[in-house]
């Protein structure tokens, strides 16, 4: 099996790739040295074919920095530092999960925002929310200017006061952007919050966001199933390589 020999257009098109980008993978570390025939055209073999497939499995799953990171870390023998990079991947994906809980038991919290005549218990400064959400005054400030966050003004100081809405506005704004969200995505989505009072405009930004989780945590399986076919695949190539240097020694 490890015998059979490829032309770089063969792994390329296996995958709809380009034969270039085979060779960038190399360069990369993606992919094993080839071999080189007599004439400097290079060869590849059912571990490079292998090395490919575990490659395309662990981008959905970990992205393409990480993915490409495993497999230089496999290719040069170091397969310890690639399991670290699986495992902290997996322990994103649990916080990325939690994450998403959080979202969810805070939008069952939600309530419709008190008239402005009414006392707005819990108000806080630009400075003590930052510190609470672990974030930069600067980029509460950002927040307001793309409408995700509407404090109002005290008319002695100045300063930005945050009601017991805005903080939780605040809060569901950090939560969506660990999420993954942009800016402009999140600010209708709580305009709709602090209009309707309710869950309903985030339903389907949640149901996406599970499916998105879904598919990232199946991806894992599948690249955790093809990197483990390729590290057998390579100790069997080791151990007949060593065969063979030790039949030719005798």
């Amino acid at each position: 099996m490890s015998g059979e020999r490829l032309r770089p257009v063969d792994l390329a098109r296996r995958h709809g790739l380009s034969t270039q980008a085979i060779r960038n993978y190399e360069q990369a570390g993606i992919l094993p040295p080839a071999g080189r025939t007599s004439t400097g055209y290079r060869t590849y073999t059912s571990l490079h074919a292998q090395a490919l497939r575990a490659f395309v499995a662990l981008v959905p799953a970990h992205g393409h920095p990480t993915a490409t990171s495993i497999m230089e870390a496999v290719n040069r023998g170091a397969t310890e530092d690639a399991l670290k990079l699986i495992d902290e991947s997996h322990a994103q994906l649990l916080e990325d999960r939690r994450t998403l809980q959080a979202v969810e038991s805070a939008l069952r919290d939600l309530a419709p925002p008190e008239p402005p005549s009414a006392p707005e218990p819990g108000v806080t400064f630009v400075g003590p929310l930052a510190r609470k959400l672990g974030i930069r005054p600067a980029t509460l400030r950002k927040w307001e200017r793309a409408g995700l966050v509407q404090p109002r003004r005290d008319p002695h100081t100045g300063y930005r006061v945050y009601s017991a809405a805005d903080v939780r506005d605040a809060r569901l704004a950090r939560q969506l952007r660990r999420g993954g969200y942009l800016l402009e995505q999140i600010a209708p989505l709580l305009a709709q919050v602090r209009s309707a009072g309710g869950l309903a405009p985030l339903e389907a930004a949640l149901r996406e966001w599970h499916g998105r989780l879904s598919a990232r945590g199946r991806s894992m399986l599948g690249g955790a199933a093809e990197l483990d076919a390729y590290l057998r695949l390579r100790a069997l190539t080791e151990a007949e390589r060593q065969d063979g240097g030790a039949a030719t020694a005798e």
